[in-house]
């Protein structure tokens, strides 16, 4: 896969990586944060291996192609863990971006 070719997948892992970390953070200052820590440690998982994937991808190596299937199966994890907490905004937003990602990497996968 060339960078090229995949930008939109980059910038999808990357938005995802983004919103991940800021949703545990946001969870770091709630004052249940004992209740989120499942979703904090999914959260962060989520973004380092979106990160880590985005950035195989960007510059051409064959295994971030290999990675894809783990990424669909992380979003998913995290976005179901999210979901449980949608009425914090930062988590149904992270759900929402989770979903589009393992979307878009299910499609590459």
């Amino acid at each position: 896969m060339s960078h090229e070719k995949n930008i939109g997948l980059i910038e999808m892992l990357n938005r995802c990586a983004i919103e991940c970390s800021h949703c545990a953070m946001a969870c770091l200052n709630e004052d249940h944060v004992k209740m989120l820590n499942r979703c904090i440690k999914l959260d962060l998982d989520c973004a380092e291996l979106c990160r880590t994937i985005a950035s195989l991808l960007s510059r051409g190596s064959e295994h971030g192609e290999h990675l894809l299937k783990e990424c669909v199966e992380l979003c998913n994890v995290c976005a179901d863990e999210c979901e449980k907490h949608s009425h914090m905004q930062h988590c149904k937003r992270c759900a929402e971006v989770c979903r589009e990602c393992a979307e878009e990497c299910s499609a590459m996968a």
